[in-house]
């Protein structure tokens, strides 16, 4: 069952694996575009960028797109987040920023109805998977769950994109998360990130000084904390989820 507001816990970093995974950033050095983010992001992001990667054996992506692929999301309103003071701050931080100018700003509207975490990903493609009584007996067990968005984040793998980071309520010293993964088949994973920000260029070293102070400064300093009663299972056939859709609203209650 879930836990009363005033009892909630998220899961702590050191269950999860963000410190883990963050971007490793050198003194006097600047941050580039890695492979993954030039193939599946920077063709949609800046077509006109000499570095983007238009394909590449053994992926399916083309210009940075690819088969439709159907993954179970958190969904993350923008009307909540453009509530909290915290984000506006962050947002006004990002645009106050030296790399600011390298950041696609286009993309925030473009994508402000789609914002999510994903919970389990790829679980099919081309058509949708389907959930069967079981499964979603699982899910609505677990009832309405609470996530709390703390920022700033860029990661070892996609180098070019800045998450919120998504901690999942702890129940019985059990991550919520996981138990959806678990409930589903899926596996377990300890990563979910609300994507937010793109990049269009590498970063010279101050740039990338400046965004490593950013991310620290922020760290710990929580954006949003909200309760979802609903999942989505979003189809989408880009990285970017600019061509995706919903096509289940999946209950937990």
């Amino acid at each position: 069952m879930p836990a009363s507001s005033s009892t909630i816990v998220f899961c702590p970093d050191a269950e999860l694996g963000y410190e883990r995974s963050l971007t490793r950033f050198e003194a006097g050095e600047g941050l580039a575009l890695d492979e993954t983010y030039r193939l599946a992001h920077l063709p949609l992001v800046a077509p006109d960028h000499p570095r983007f990667i238009e394909t590449r054996e053994g992926s399916s992506n083309v210009m940075g797109r690819h088969e439709r692929v159907f993954s179970l999301v958190l969904p993350v309103f923008s009307d909540l987040l453009n509530q909290s003071p915290d984000y506006r701050d962050l947002d006004e931080a990002m645009r106050a920023a030296p790399f600011a100018d390298k950041i696609a700003w286009n993309l925030l509207d473009r994508r402000k109805h789609k914002l999510h975490a994903t919970i389990c990903g790829s679980l099919s493609t081309d058509t949708p998977p389907v959930l069967d009584a079981e499964k979603r007996r699982g899910l609505t067990r677990l009832g309405p769950i609470a996530v709390e968005l703390r920022g700033l984040f860029s990661g070892n793998v996609n180098r070019g994109r800045l998450y919120l980071r998504a901690y999942p309520e702890s129940r019985n010293g059990e991550n919520v998360f996981r138990r959806i993964q678990r409930s589903l088949g899926c596996r377990e994973t300890d990563l979910y990130v609300v994507a937010l920000y793109n990049m269009t260029d590498d970063l010279d070293a101050d740039e990338a000084a400046a965004l490593a102070e950013l991310i620290e400064s922020w760290w710990d300093r929580a954006i949003l904390r909200f309760e979802v009663d609903h999942l989505w299972l979003m189809g989408a056939s880009d990285d970017l989820v600019l061509d995706s859709y919903v096509e289940e609203s999946v209950s937990l209650v």
